[in-house]
């Protein structure tokens, strides 16, 4: 097979088709470093994917025990936002399709900026339904933060098409009549979850990068109202905004 050029040879591990044992031999042996190169590079991939698959079915274990059980209609919850001085909280709910097969799927404070934005286009593709909750600063600062979240998780469940016959909750109880599981750190031990982490922060971070527009000079599009040195010395220079959680510290002073 050593006739092939490096071209056709990248062409062939590019497909989606599994090499055969002779091809793996071809590639190992050829004399070009070229060649060897792309197949060492091909190897890496593969391992990747398979690590990445391997997580996967891991944190499929909530979901396909419920399944096993005769639930149908499973859906994680997760939230954003419980943390900065300024902006809403966000929730999300996610029903992902029983046969889908979302590599990469984590805490979504695990992951990139550029790596949300992909998983978050491709959960919108993989998800049965997707429900999104959004609590104000003004109401943060009125229930406070943990009844605010908690609110937010409501609101997105309320909004889901498709509606749940078990929840997956990231370390909260919610008052609703639906049997629920609250699981600690869940976003990094439920697929389910994991969606909803993505789909909440990405969905805050856009609210923040357009509340940037509305409100100047704070940095918004930046820290996304998180109590960094920049923003703290905005409020410094130009005093709080009526998206500012008056109820934090160093606010409330």
């Amino acid at each position: 097979m050593e006739h092939l050029t490096i071209a056709q040879w990248k062409d062939r591990l590019e497909t989606a088709s599994p090499l055969t044992d002779e091809e793996k031999n071809a590639l190992s042996k050829d004399s070009r470093k070229g060649v060897r190169r792309l197949y060492l590079s091909w190897k890496k991939q593969q391992q990747l994917v398979h690590r990445l698959l391997r997580q996967f079915q891991e944190m499929n274990r909530f979901e396909n025990k419920l399944r096993q059980k005769g639930k149908r209609q499973i859906a994680g919850i997760d939230e954003a936002g419980r943390g900065p001085l300024a902006g809403p909280v966000v929730a999300a709910c996610v029903m992902l399709k029983p046969d889908a097969v979302i590599l990469g799927l984590n805490d979504s404070k695990q992951l990139t900026a550029a790596k949300r934005a992909a998983l978050f286009e491709q959960i919108q593709e993989e998800a049965k339904s997707i429900g999104i909750g959004v609590v104000s600063a003004r109401e943060i600062d009125r229930i406070n933060i943990y009844q605010a979240a908690r609110k937010a998780m409501t609101l997105a469940v309320g909004k889901m098409k498709a509606v749940p016959d078990h929840l997956l909750i990231d370390a909260m109880d919610l008052p609703l009549d639906i049997p629920q599981t609250s699981l600690i750190k869940g976003d990094a031990c439920s697929n389910s979850i994991a969606a909803a982490s993505i789909i909440a922060k990405v969905t805050r971070d856009r609210i923040m990068q357009a509340m940037d527009t509305s409100y100047p000079g704070y940095g918004f599009a930046d820290h996304k109202g998180y109590g960094t040195r920049m923003h703290l010395k905005a409020i410094d220079r130009l005093g709080p905004c009526p998206e500012h959680r008056m109820s934090f510290a160093p606010l409330k002073k």
